[in-house]
């Protein structure tokens, strides 16, 4: 009992990672990992690594960065109320989520524009960049 269980303990981040529900494959979990977007304590990880449960990981995905702490450790993927609770996100993380949200989504109303340029405004731009025809 005591050896199933010390196997039990023994997980690959890129499997925990799966299993917490952050990629939807291990492949995916272990490409993240080898690209630099799994860190730990400001390190970058390899897919083998072993976390430890007290552990803090920083994860890129997309336009956000979590950083999360481990709560438990699993092998297997389930349902997403109990892979959650494999894990916890550090308030500060949160803060800086709903922040960077906020910002992206303040920034996007201002990104308006009056529709095509006209055929004037055409050779402005292609003379201010120096391209097109040289009269």
């Amino acid at each position: 009992m005591a050896q199933k269980q010390e196997e039990e303990e023994k997980v690959r981040l890129d499997k925990w990672l799966w299993a917490a529900r952050f990629y939807k494959t291990r492949a995916l979990a272990k490409a993240a990992i080898e690209s630099g977007k799994v860190h730990h304590r400001g390190d970058r990880c390899k897919p083998g690594k072993e976390p430890r449960v007290g552990d803090e990981f920083q994860i890129r995905t997309g336009f956000d960065e979590k950083t999360i702490v481990v709560q438990a450790l699993s092998i297997v993927r389930r349902g997403a109320p109990e892979a959650q609770a494999l894990y916890a996100e550090t308030e500060a993380s949160v803060a800086r989520r709903e922040n960077a949200a906020a910002m992206r989504k303040a920034g996007a109303s201002g990104l308006t524009t009056d529709g095509k340029p006209s055929k004037k405004q055409r050779r402005d731009l292609f003379k201010f960049r120096g391209s097109g025809n040289e009269d």
